[in-house]
């Protein structure tokens, strides 16, 4: 995927001016993959990408630099440190050429950690901070055509490893067992990895959303919960599908009936405009009126991007701000009854200029059909 960061960063520019910043500084993660291209890791050696309104300019250490020289188009002025010396020396040229004493440095207070903020602080403790996290999420809500495009490829990997894996899964089988069949399945039809570890979760372990894999073994005529996903050009697929092998019983079918009419009642509201809580709201609504609101214990969904989770769009109660064209998040509702397990049914869906694209296509169906 070929990015334009010159224009991904010129979007920096509005935020510098609305909130009086000299600078904006971002530690490795999907900010720096997103403004730059760079991927790097969040280690105990310091990098930060700084932004002023000339450019972008980096603070790395000397054996991260090749990844910059392959990089002519990002323009950007360094400054390295080594092992022997340290780090605080190349802040504070840093700080002195971009003119930081005294200034406004914007961070993202979600990943920017007290190792880099104290680095600054040592060489001007009058450096203030200010937190710019919904600034850049709000840039990166709506996406452009070619993320959408690695999010459709990412989920056709997740959907066609599924099929796969639904024709060799058993009753006896362990979580442990599903789970690594399906990730291998996925990197076998060209997923780059998971979008996160892969979920399965069989009869009563299903009544736990957010539950760990464990070596119990799945039984006939219970439920089979998948949550998975897997990353192309760094984006992600995120997927979730509820099963029963063999006979389910009259509750399981009718809790699993109406986490499906939630699922299509939130996809069907969704247009440009529409305030995010309302989306949960039609979920929601489905649920309460089925008797079954008090277990549902999460909100419907949430935005999706080079972050599996992105706060925008939030698809939660009360949320008031309007969903616009470009936005891709989940629709996931569900109904968790302990002791007998849980259903959710997610799919991946993105605004578009007159309503909603939904980018999963896999079948909604219970009992898996041999």
């Amino acid at each position: 995927m070929q990015a334009d960061y010159q224009k991904r960063q010129s979007a920096l520019n509005a935020v510098l001016d609305a909130k009086e910043l000299d600078a904006i500084a971002i530690v490795p993660g999907a900010n720096l993959i997103y403004f730059t291209g760079l991927h790097a890791h969040l280690s105990e050696r310091p990098i930060i990408a700084l932004f002023n309104r000339e450019g972008l300019s980096i603070i790395m250490p000397q054996l991260e630099m090749p990844k910059v020289a392959e990089r002519p188009d990002l323009e950007a002025r360094v400054f390295p440190w080594n092992d022997v010396d340290g780090y605080e020396g190349a802040f504070a040229e840093a700080v002195e050429a971009l003119g930081l004493r005294g200034g406004r440095l914007g961070v993202d207070g979600m990943t920017m950690r007290v190792t880099e903020m104290l680095a600054f602080q040592r060489v001007d403790s009058s450096i203030r901070v200010e937190p710019v996290e919904r600034d850049l999420i709000r840039i990166r809500a709506r996406k452009q055509p070619d993320e959408i495009e690695a999010m459709r490829r990412a989920i056709k990997i997740s959907e066609q490893a599924l099929a796969q894996l639904l024709e060799w899964v058993r009753p006896g089988m362990t979580e442990r067992e599903i789970a690594a069949r399906l990730s291998t399945e996925q990197l076998e039809l060209g997923g780059e990895g998971e979008s996160f570890g892969t979920m399965v979760q069989t009869g009563p372990n299903s009544a736990n959303p957010h539950g760990a894999v464990s070596n119990r073994a799945l039984q006939e005529n219970e439920f089979l919960l998948i949550d998975f996903g897997c990353l192309v050009d760094g984006y992600p697929s995120d997927i979730t599908r509820t099963f029963c092998l063999g006979e389910p019983s009259a509750e399981m079918q009718r809790i699993f009936d109406t986490v499906v009419r939630a699922n299509e009642a939130a996809r069907a509201a969704v247009k440009p405009g529409v305030p995010m809580g309302e989306i949960d709201r039609a979920a929601r609504d489905v649920i309460d009126a089925a008797g079954y609101g008090e277990y549902f214990i999460h909100r419907t969904g949430h935005g999706l991007g080079l972050d599996v989770h992105e706060p925008i769009p939030q698809i939660a109660a009360g949320v008031s701000d309007p969903l616009e064209p470009g936005m891709t998040f989940t629709i996931e509702p569900g109904i968790y009854i302990p002791g007998l397990g849980g259903v959710r049914v997610e799919d991946n869906v993105v605004v578009t200029e007159n309503g909603v694209d939904v980018l999963t296509s896999f079948p909604r169906e219970l009992v898996i059909k041999r």
